[in-house]
């Protein structure tokens, strides 16, 4: 049995979730809901070995090594029942530097991107910031679902449409895609040479009754025509080591991504975030098991809190973040983010950073321990009063 229920006081260690919110909030007197690390001791397999790592007193330029790219491989295998080569990984700083280094290769200035929104805001940021066009195809809600709106996105597409960006599960609204939708985009993407860049990084934290499926699995033609962007960060809270790894079938396409990567110089690994990724991908499985069934409690707490509110939840199939829709308390969303700020003096992250069908909503990360979200609830709801 692990330990899910202490908690962890993360105060004074440069935390960004508890030490940084007056820079991001302007007040620290609020109990921190929003980023999306885990309020969690990693495994204990990852910190023995990074104590273990951290007693050798040299801390050089480090290499990857083939035992890095087996614990991957047999990750995906046991995990996601996808079968990849050894020489189809690369080991990257993350994956939002990795997807830059991705939009930088295959795109030129005045592409265009599109992103399905309400998503991870930094697509937005790294598609802008580097000259590229942003293209919006927001998802339908439909009750307390969204959907791909495919033919919106069919209409969007022109010959200036290079790349789009999948979110895999999707953050923030917790959706899993099934293998028909995914299916659809991705023939989609095909049929009019659109390289699709799929964020997989929440690929791990999916709840029964779903199933994590890699798009690059579909088909011969959609993984040659993908490129998949993974990392042990979220599923084992591990994201301020900066490992994550991408994996690219077509050799062509790795070997470009590979030089764009290198000539950026980012040539070698992180020591600790190497040792962290082996640790948690050969040794994992059951604490990875047990995290789920503990956030999947703290789900049926959330619904059960809010069944006779009219702040609406979207129970999420994947990733432990909650889209929360307060568009019935008939605020702006300005009052809305006062409110729990000065009221419930609680931070979460505001829907409208995620771009357009984020109005009204707000994203509360609910992985931590059941005492600090019994608190965190019960000041959300005070609000309606």
């Amino acid at each position: 049995m692990f330990d899910f229920n202490t908690i962890i006081n993360r105060k004074n260690t440069k935390s960004i979730k508890w030490d940084f919110t007056k820079l991001y909030f302007n007040t620290d007197d609020v109990l921190p809901m929003w980023v999306a690390d885990m309020d969690f001791a990693s495994p204990p397999s990852v910190t023995e070995a990074l104590i273990k790592r951290a007693s050798h007193p040299a801390y050089g330029y480090t290499g990857v090594t083939d035992s890095l790219y087996e614990a991957v491989k047999n990750w995906m295998y046991k995990k996601h029942h996808w079968s990849i080569k050894r020489e189809c990984i690369t080991n990257t700083p993350g994956v939002v530097p990795a997807l830059t280094f991705a939009i930088l290769e295959f795109s030129e200035p005045g592409d265009k991107i599109i992103i399905q929104t309400p998503v991870y805001y930094p697509f937005q940021s790294i598609i802008q910031n580097n000259g590229r066009k942003l293209i919006v195809s927001e998802l339908k809600r439909e009750g307390n679902d969204y959907y791909m709106d495919f033919d919106l996105l069919k209409k969007q597409i022109d010959k200036k449409t290079k790349i789009l960006i999948l979110c895999s599960p999707h953050n923030p609204i917790g959706r899993v895609w099934k293998r028909k939708e995914l299916e659809e985009l991705g023939n989609i993407c095909v049929e009019n040479n659109i390289l699709i860049l799929s964020d997989e990084i929440h690929m791990d934290i999916v709840y029964k009754d779903n199933k994590h499926i890699p798009i690059a699995s579909i088909n011969s033609d959609i993984d040659n025509n993908t490129l998949t962007f993974t990392a042990p960060s979220k599923t084992f809270n591990i994201a301020g080591l900066s490992a994550s790894n991408v994996i690219i079938n077509d050799s062509n396409k790795l070997k470009r991504f590979n030089n764009r990567k290198n000539g950026m110089g980012f040539v070698v690994g992180n020591l600790f975030g190497i040792e962290a990724l082996e640790a948690a991908y050969n040794y994992g499985y059951e604490w990875l098991d047990e995290l789920l069934v503990y956030l999947s409690n703290n789900i049926d707490f959330i619904e059960n809190s809010f069944k006779d509110s009219i702040i609406d939840i979207i129970r999420p199939q994947g990733t432990y973040l909650m889209w929360m829709d307060f568009s019935k308390l008939n605020l702006t969303d300005e009052k809305i983010g006062e409110l729990l700020l000065t009221k419930a003096k609680v931070a979460l992250d505001p829907g409208s950073i995620f771009g357009h069908g984020g109005k009204g909503y707000q994203r509360l990360n609910f992985a931590c321990p059941l005492s600090l979200l019994k608190e965190g609830i019960e000041r959300i709801k005070g609000i309606e009063m």
